[in-house]
């Protein structure tokens, strides 16, 4: 460092500084010198031809229903250029455990008259009746509305139902009542053979997902056991890429979990922050997350299905804007822009 910035930062006050903005971004103040920032990483190659996957978001990143309808954030995201949208079945309301097979029906016909696919179900049910919960009467509604769910997915013509079998913990849950391990295996892997039949006959996957802070199914071996077991191609993966960042690396698991992967969710986390709760993941690409390696693993495997973007809150202005810089990052991962 040069005797001007000796002069003005000492070691102490340098380190507090690269420690919050980064070496390289210092180094472009003029606050250090380039042999004082960390190595530059890499250019990450862009793909050299289109990959064959597919674009959908989540509709938990619109303002729906507060200020869309359904109509308008599915036209909404055609327009952004998705090829599907991931809807979360709720308690009540358009799409929930109170919507009769007529309605749902027609959220299926509505997707196609827009022109644009329902890439799964998901839902936060399985939080507050978690099917490994310790509380009876919460895991016998959480097994109902599971299966209303796998009814729900049949009844929209589909096949993907995104499942959390299980939670030894949930942190963002103030009274959530811890479930011992053993227990916790033992009673989600009861849950899934329970709701198989269902799934089977409705021709739904029960994927199931890896979640963060959780305590269960930490690591792809296993996952890869727990799916394994049941001996059933109706028991497969909906693979995070976010909710292992924390701890992990996606691009790690996907060829362990290889096959098995039926759907994914893209969430972006950053390594360099050390806050942990669903606030803190962000838009795609302002992250440390490696996408090339995580497309090239998924290319590996075979995987030409949906990357659908799950975000927990829309902007809170100029909510549209979410969607085009999604479909625009997701566009320059699949080689679409060079």
């Amino acid at each position: 460092m040069s005797e001007l910035h000796k002069s003005h930062l000492d070691r102490r006050e340098l380190l507090a500084y690269t420690a919050a903005f980064g070496s390289t971004f210092l180094a472009a103040q003029g606050l250090a010198s380039e042999d004082d920032a960390k190595p530059a990483r890499k250019r990450a190659r862009l793909p050299r031809k289109k990959i064959d996957m597919k674009k959908s978001i989540n509709m938990w990143a619109f303002p729906y229903p507060d200020q869309w309808t359904l109509r308008e954030s599915l036209e909404l995201a055609k327009d952004a250029g998705f090829d599907g949208v991931e809807i979360n079945f709720a308690l009540e309301g358009e799409f929930s455990a109170e919507s009769s097979a007529a309605e749902i029906r027609e959220i299926g016909r509505l997707a196609k008259q827009i022109g644009i696919e329902i890439s799964g179900v998901c839902s936060f049910l399985f939080w507050p009746y978690s099917l490994t919960h310790n509380d009876d009467a919460r895991r016998a509604k959480g097994m109902e509305l599971a299966e209303k769910m796998i009814a729900a997915t049949r009844l929209l013509e589909i096949e993907n139902l995104l499942v959390v079998p299980g939670a030894v913990y949930a942190p963002w849950i103030e009274d959530f009542d811890p479930v011992p391990n053993d227990v916790c295996d033992r009673r989600a892997r009861q849950a899934v053979r329970d709701l198989l039949p269902a799934a089977k006959k409705a021709g739904v996957y029960l994927n199931m997902e890896n979640i963060f802070a959780n305590g269960f199914l930490f690591s792809p071996q296993e996952m890869v056991e727990f799916v394994d077991s049941f001996e059933s191609e109706h028991v497969q993966v909906h693979f995070d890429t976010g909710n292992i960042m924390h701890y992990q690396f996606p691009e790690h698991w996907v060829p362990i979990l290889g096959k098995r992967i039926r759907n994914i969710h893209f969430k972006e986390w950053d390594k360099r922050t050390q806050e942990f709760n669903l606030h803190t993941f962000r838009t795609l690409l302002d992250g440390t997350t490696n996408w090339p390696a995580v497309i090239e693993a998924l290319e590996k495997v075979g995987y030409r299905g949906y990357l659908t973007f799950e975000y927990f809150h829309p902007f809170n202005h100029y909510p549209e804007a979410l969607l085009h810089q999604t479909s625009d990052a997701l566009d320059w991962m699949l080689g679409r822009k060079a």
